[in-house]
Order: structure tokens, then C-alpha cells, then sequence
């Protein structure tokens, strides 16, 4: 695409900045072509290159991608790099200009959109600078670290007039369009509850001591920090096992979370925050580096119908590599199983509704007596495809998962993690205590006891970080009432100069 017709083109479309939209993998030659601007080439640029960079956003999607050019990489592991570097060659493609520093990278006018798989606290400064630097921007679940910083994404996506697309692929799945507007019409009664859960299997990270973990010298480890504190590498490793830690990370609940979070909450509607949270666990089987809970339980109190949201790190037994399947009863007594007999993530979401409930893995609805009633047709769609379809058309019923709708989905998750932080531990019987009138929790909460039993573990016997109830203002995104100075805290961070989102985007 040439600069000049793509960006006068940018400058009189209405639509700009609102979103991504939604497109098939099994689009034909003849297909695409009729979507307007499809013949000229847009020029991508991918930040963030090892695992969700390299074969997420390079190797399965943009070298695929008829008339769309991987033109930079950026990272500042060069090993990184290297790895996406072999991939374009072995693409057959044309090779792409290499950065360590995405504000370079953000300098190239023949770059017209960016790709972000950085780890999370690079999403929203990335985002923002892409904004403003004039690129349309596809970022990674969760799209922020913070609360905070997610609202001054979509305010820049809006000023500066930018498609940005959450990358939270539950909504390019046309399957789930249909499963949605089916719940949403009434047809098995009202919401009552959504179950949903991610139980996959994580080693420890182990303990670096107190001189640090290992930083390859070819590193950045300054660029590498960026918002964070720089420091000794508070890990033995570098990469992935920054989810564990609060400063570069939001644990479980903010690494698989955000995918289905986001559906239930689209699910139920709610185009806001929940009223209160809570979250209790703790991290269990394991002494090393890491601070965020490998196993919990957040409830989110929506008035429309509370998430219940479970976190297991562990296997189904001690020294067995296969993870949990998941079992309730409800209060109607309406069984619910949904089985894993592999070491694999086992993650899924259950919607209870009066007449029925619907597993989402399965995209089935079945009645209270377990009869499958309908299953849901649609296909599977690349979430970059979406993303360049919108970047093309600038049409709003292109866009899927837009820059607020990614900001409330990883808000969510933000606030479990608020409420566990705040937290104070507690005994099991305490625990018990504050939700005897919460028949849903206390059967959670006895599966979990019973899953860590079977670990070698008896929380009966251990202290259990339990948060306080939190209220949320959804209008300022402040919380309110008992714990809201400490909770506050959390909504934002102390950014290390110059890498700061700043109040004004």
C-alpha cells in the first residue's frame, strides 16, 4: 500500500480507531479480492519475536497472508530475533529489518500497522507509542498490565484515530457468534452462573538467589525491563517465567484468563466492570521466584449473574502428568463434567442458565438432564486475519475485539489479582466462613482442598491467602469502600523513566 493513498485514506474514514474485525481462514483467492483495498500491501512490523511472536503472529499468520509484508522485528533478545529471522527464510520470504528498540522500529514510515507479543508489561506503552507514532496495533491478551494504563490505551486508539485489536481469540471464532446470540435470546431462560477455569499443569520456576538469574549478554536487559524496575533478573530464567512475577506479569488468571473472561462477560452483556470481586489461594508444591498464585478461586459478582473463575497449577496426583477434569453439581442438582484425561491446559467456561447450560469448549447446549440440545456451527478464524481485514476496510462491523473491549476483559483479570494482593492469610475454616451463603464457593472450594490432597498437600493444614471483597466503581474504574486505599494501589504502577505511559496520551 502506498503511504500516501493509505493514510489520506486513514484520514477521512469515520471509522478509524474503533476496532478489529472478523475474517475467515478458508477465505478463497476470489473472496478476498472483493474486500476493498485487498490488492494494496500492508507492511507489518512484529514486537515482541519468541514464542506468540515467532509462530502465533509470523509463522501462522502475516507470512500467509496474501499482499501483507513482515518488514521489521523487534526485540531486544537478539536470539529472538534470529528465531523469527529463520522463519521468514524458510517462508521463502523477503527478510525483515531488525530492532532491539521498538521506538527505532516505530521511526520506519513503511511500517503501517505493529504486532505486539511482548510479555505484559510492554502491551500498553507498545500500543500507545504505536498509536501515536500513526501504526494501527494488534497486541496480545491481556491487552494491559494494569488497569489504568488499559484505559490510556483506548484513549490513544481513539485520539490518534487507530484500529486496535485485542487479541483474544474467543471472538474470531464464528462459533462462538452463534453460541452467544443463543444464550442471549432466552431460549434456555436466564444466566444463573458461569463456571470457568484454566487447570494447566506448571513446574516450578525455581530460585535464582540473590545475585540473579542469568542474562545472556547479548541482551538489552534495559529495553528488556522497559516499565519495570531494573534489577538483578529476579528469576532463573528469562523468558515465559515472567508471568509469575507481578512486575512483568499477571499470573494464570491474566495469562489464559483474558480468552475466557472475555466470553463470559460477552456472554452476559456486561459492557462494564463487575460491582465487587474476591480471590483466595495461594501458591502451592513448590518454594521459587514466583509471587502469583498457581492455585485460586476468584468470584466476580456481576449483576447479572456472578464468574466463577478457578486456577489450578498442579496435576490430578502427585507425580502424575495428568491434569484435572472438572465436576460440580449445581444447586438444582444438575451435573457438570467436562473430562481431561491428558497433561495438556484443560480450560473451558460453563453457562448455567435456568433450562439448560451450555459448555462452550464443546459449543453444545445441553438440558438440566444432560441431553445435548443444539450444537453451534461456525469456523475457526485467525484473530491477525481479523485484524488485517479491519486495518483494510476501516468498517465497523469489521471489528471484533476493539481497544475497549480488550481493556475491560483485561481489567477483570486485574482486579482478581487486586483482591489476592491485598489479601491476608487465612485458615481454611475462615475461608469457609465467608462463603457459607455461597453454595457455588464452598463446592470449589472443597474440589480444590480435594485436588491438593491429592498432591501431597493439606490446606486444613496451610495458611490461604485470602483477599477482601472488593467494590468497583465501573464509571471512574476506582474501588470504593473498605480496602480501597490498598486496593488502589494496584491500579497502576511506579513506571521507570522513560518508559512511562503518561497521564496524557
Amino acid at each position: 500500500m502506498k503511504n500516501t493513498t493509505r493514510r489520506s485514506f486513514i484520514k477521512t474514514s469515520a471509522l478509524a480507531g474503533m476496532g478489529i474485525g472478523m475474517a475467515s481462514n478458508y477465505l478463497t483467492a476470489a473472496s478476498w479480492s472483493r474486500i476493498p483495498g485487498a490488492n494494496d500491501t500492508i507492511n507489518v512490523g512484529v514486537v515482541g519475536c519468541r514464542n506468540h511472536g515467532s509462530w502465533s503472529h509470523l509463522r501462522n499468520s502475516y507470512l500467509d497472508f496474501p499482499n501483507v509484508n513482515v518488514v521489521a522485528l523487534c526485540d531486544p533478545d537478539p536470539a529472538s530475533i534470529h528465531r523469527c529471522e529463520k522463519i521468514i527464510h524458510d517462508k521463502g520470504a523477503r527478510p525483515a529489518k531488525a530492532y532491539s528498540d521498538i521506538r527505532k522500529m516505530l521511526e520506519n514510515k513503511d511500517i503501517d500497522v505493529i504486532s505486539g507479543a511482548t510479555p505484559n508489561h510492554w502491551h500498553s506503552l507498545s500500543t500507545i507509542w504505536g498509536c501515536q507514532a500513526g501504526k494501527d496495533v494488534c497486541v496480545e491478551k491481556p491487552s494491559s498490565h494494569n488497569i489504568w494504563e488499559g484505559r490510556k490505551m483506548v484513549e490513544a486508539a481513539q485520539k490518534y484515530g487507530r484500529i486496535v485489536q485485542a487479541d483474544y481469540d474467543k471472538r474470531s471464532n464464528t462459533r462462538n457468534d452463534a453460541m452467544v446470540e443463543y444464550i442471549q435470546s432466552g431460549v434456555l431462560g436466564e444466566i444463573e452462573y458461569c463456571y470457568s477455569w484454566v487447570y494447566k499443569p506448571r513446574a516450578s520456576m525455581g530460585t535464582a538467589g540473590e545475585s540473579g538469574g542469568y542474562i545472556p549478554p547479548a541482551v538489552d536487559y534495559d529495553l528488556y525491563c522497559g516499565p519495570a524496575p531494573l534489577g538483578p533478573l529476579p528469576r532463573v530464567n528469562l523468558h515465559y517465567d515472567w508471568h509469575w512475577q507481578w512486575d512483568f506479569g499477571n499470573g494464570e488468571i491474566g495469562n489464559n484468563g483474558p480468552h475466557h473472561l472475555d466470553l463470559c462477560r460477552w456472554i452476559l452483556g456486561q459492557n462494564d466492570l463487575p460491582e465487587r470481586v474476591i480471590t483466595f489461594g495461594g501458591r502451592y508444591g513448590y518454594q521459587d521466584d514466583g509471587e502469583t498464585p498457581n492455585t485460586s478461586i476468584t468470584l466476580f459478582d456481576y449483576n447479572k449473574a456472578p464468574i466463577l473463575f478457578e486456577v489450578r497449577g498442579l496435576t490430578r496426583r502427585k507425580n502424575e502428568p495428568v491434569i484435572n477434569s472438572f465436576k460440580t453439581i449445581t444447586k438444582k442438582g444438575v451435573m457438570l463434567y467436562n473430562e481431561a484425561d491428558n497433561q495438556y491446559a484443560h480450560n473451558n467456561s460453563i453457562i448455567v442458565c435456568e433450562h439448560g447450560f451450555v459448555d462452550t469448549n464443546n459449543f453444545t447446549a445441553y438440558d438440566n438432564n444432560g441431553s445435548k440440545i443444539k450444537e453451534f456451527e461456525g469456523e475457526r478464524v485467525n484473530p491477525c486475519w481479523n485484524f488485517i481485514k479491519a486495518v483494510r476496510s476501516r468498517k465497523v462491523e469489521d471489528i471484533k475485539t476493539t481497544a475497549i473491549e480488550g481493556h475491560l476483559s483485561a481489567a477483570i483479570c486485574h482486579m482478581g489479582n487486586i483482591s489476592y494482593r491485598v489479601g491476608k492469610e487465612a485458615s481454611y475454616e475462615e475461608v469457609n466462613d465467608v462463603f457459607k451463603k455461597d453454595y457455588e464457593v464452598q463446592d470449589a472450594l472443597v474440589r480444590t482442598s480435594q485436588h491438593l490432597i491429592a498432591n501431597g498437600i493439606n490446606i486444613r493444614e496451610q495458611p490461604v491467602v485470602l483477599g477482601p471483597w472488593l467494590n468497583m466503581d465501573s464509571r471512574t474504574e476506582r474501588f470504593t469502600g473498605k480496602y480501597s486505599n490498598e486496593a488502589n494501589k494496584y491500579i497502576s504502577r511506579d513506571y521507570r523513566e522513560p518508559y512511562v505511559v503518561r497521564d496524557q496520551v
